[in-house]
């Protein structure tokens, strides 16, 4: 009987699987929504900052706590986080958040009677499929990449 290492394929795909994959895309998500809200009524209501420069910092913020989560909750990524894994994660994320108000603004315009709630739920849903594609087969496609490795 073999022990998978931690660095086997196959011991990834058994990590990333099943309830505690889905779960852990669940409260990833979840957590970074709470850091966006919450750092951005913290600037807007605690600190009175303009609402449009305070949604960048939450963002941001937000940003940081996805890209931590999702790598060890959702992904269970065992390397070392990277500044460029998490530059292609923001761009990622940033392509999501566009697609996000494309569709939204596609649907408002396609369908002008279609309660804006609707479009919004609808091009979420689009856009965090987007997001979380993009994770599996990108972002996070495989944390055995030699060129990420720390040399050992």
């Amino acid at each position: 009987m073999t022990v998978p290492n931690e660095d086997d394929g196959a011991a990834r795909a058994q990590r990333t699987s099943g309830a505690r994959h889905w779960g852990g895309f669940l409260v990833s998500g979840g957590a970074a929504f709470a850091v966006d809200a919450g750092v951005l009524a913290l600037l807007t209501r605690g600190l009175g900052f303009n609402p449009y420069g305070a949604r960048v910092v939450a963002i941001a913020a937000a940003m940081v706590v996805g890209w931590l989560l999702h790598r060890r909750l959702t992904f269970a990524v065992t390397m070392r986080p990277s500044v460029r894994e998490f530059l292609h994660y923001a761009a990622l994320q940033w392509a999501s958040v566009a697609t996000n108000y494309a569709i939204y603004a596609g649907l408002i315009a396609l369908l002008p009677r279609l309660d804006p709630l609707i479009a919004l739920f609808l091009a979420s849903v689009v856009a965090m499929a987007v997001s979380y594609l993009g994770m599996r087969f990108g972002v996070f496609k495989s944390d055995t990449r030699r060129s990420d490795r720390a040399p050992s």
